[in-house]
């Protein structure tokens, strides 16, 4: 079977190249005579091979299998240079689509930023706007209670009286007045929104009694003042002379009235 299949090769290969020989041979003889008859045709004519066509025969083909490489070079040169092209356009459309994916994603990234900084801000607003909030509620019940407080500053009441007996024509305080005095004032200390009311009784007429229980009520305020660190501006001094008094009490005398407001319960609030 080996020994078959040898002799067909052997016997193709001889087709191949002994015909081809043949017909040139043959070729060749059929125009010697005419070349003869004819001087002009005495020049051969350059030798063309069949893969020079652009379309050789179908027993060119069997009788030739080889194409030359000028055949080749021809036909695939088009073709790689076609291929140059569109790898050329192929290098270029991936590198705009990177430079175009590269600025999307630096763009995107801005956004992200610009996105992040802008709920910060409305994070801080926020923050500001809840404190802004509580600062005025705390505000608004300040104020109520400020309100309350200045409604109440006029507002004193009576919470201790105490009187004072003078003799006619003395000023000076006796033992007995200073231990009234005292007793009264004690409570007072480190204390506000009180104030002590002293008016002075003097028997006589006109500006004399005027003028001679202003110097009974002086002497009172002048030993609070020095004595029990009673403040100046809390003490309302007032010389009545002989200003018929509202109790039945009579004669020269100095009356001495704690008067007291909601003040101070409000402070320690």
């Amino acid at each position: 079977m080996k020994i078959r299949s040898l002799a067909t090769l052997l016997l193709i290969a001889a087709l191949v190249f002994v015909l081809p020989a043949f017909a040139q041979q043959n070729s060749t003889s059929s125009a010697q005579p005419a070349a003869s008859s004819n001087p002009s045709a005495a020049q051969p004519a350059p030798r063309q091979d069949f893969w020079d066509g652009d379309e050789p025969g179908v027993g060119w083909l069997i009788l030739h299998p080889f194409a030359s490489k000028e055949y080749v070079r021809r036909h695939v040169e088009p073709i790689r240079d076609q291929l140059n092209e569109l790898e050329e356009l192929t290098a270029s459309s991936t590198k705009a689509t990177r430079d175009v994916d590269a600025r999307a994603q630096q763009g995107i990234q801005m956004v992200s930023a610009k996105t992040s900084l802008a709920d910060q801000h409305a994070q801080d607003a926020a923050n500001k706007a809840q404190m802004a909030h509580q600062t005025v509620a705390s505000l608004d019940t300040r104020l109520a209670t400020d309100e309350s407080v200045v409604s109440n500053i006029d507002q004193f009441k009576s919470a201790q009286q105490t009187e004072i007996r003078f003799r006619p024509g003395q000023t000076v305080l006796s033992k007995q007045a200073k231990d009234a005095l005292d007793e009264m004032a004690t409570p007072l200390k480190g204390q506000h929104g009180y104030v002590i009311e002293v008016q002075g009784f003097s028997s006589g007429q006109g500006q004399t009694a005027i003028a001679s229980s202003r110097r009974m009520a002086d002497s009172v305020e002048r030993y609070l003042v020095l004595n029990r660190e009673i403040p100046a501006y809390r003490i309302y001094v007032v010389g009545m002379g002989n200003v018929p008094a509202a109790q039945h009490a009579t004669g020269t005398r100095v009356e001495v009235s704690v008067m007291k407001n909601d003040l101070d319960q409000t402070a320690k609030q």
